[in-house]
Formats: C-alpha cells, structure tokens, sequence
C-alpha cells in the first residue's frame, strides 16, 4: 500500500495481531485502531506514524502492511 502524510486508514487486525510486534508488547489491542479513522502522520521506511481519533490517544508507529485504506 503506498501511502503519505494525511492519508486515511485503519490497522488490519488478522496482520497486527499475528506479527512480531504483537508478540513483544501486550496483545490487547483497543478497538480504536480498527474501527476509527487515522491519520498518517509521518512516514519512515516500512513504518508509518498513525494518529487515531478525535479523543486523547497516543499516536502509534504501524508497518505498512498493518494498515488499510478508511472505507
């Protein structure tokens, strides 16, 4: 998928919650990453900087594979 600053997408859950980062960090995912719209922030290699939603949320590095087009 390419992508750039001020796209629109959301985390793909059957790649974020099978992949090595899942597996080094706590694997419960909130649902936001999932079912709202994020922002690319920035963009850096395989990695792009996604911020979620209009509430307070840390903003998360994603592989690009992780993410999908906000339909």
């Amino acid at each position: 998928m390419a992508v750039k600053k001020g796209d629109i997408v959301r985390a793909v859950r059957e790649k974020l919650e099978n992949s090595l980062e899942a597996q080094a960090s706590d694997s419960r995912f909130p649902s936001y990453l999932f079912d709202s719209k994020g922002e690319i922030v920035d963009v850096k290699d395989d990695y792009a900087l996604v911020k979620f939603g209009k509430v307070p949320t840390p903003n998360i590095w994603l592989r690009l594979d992780q993410l999908e087009e906000f339909k």
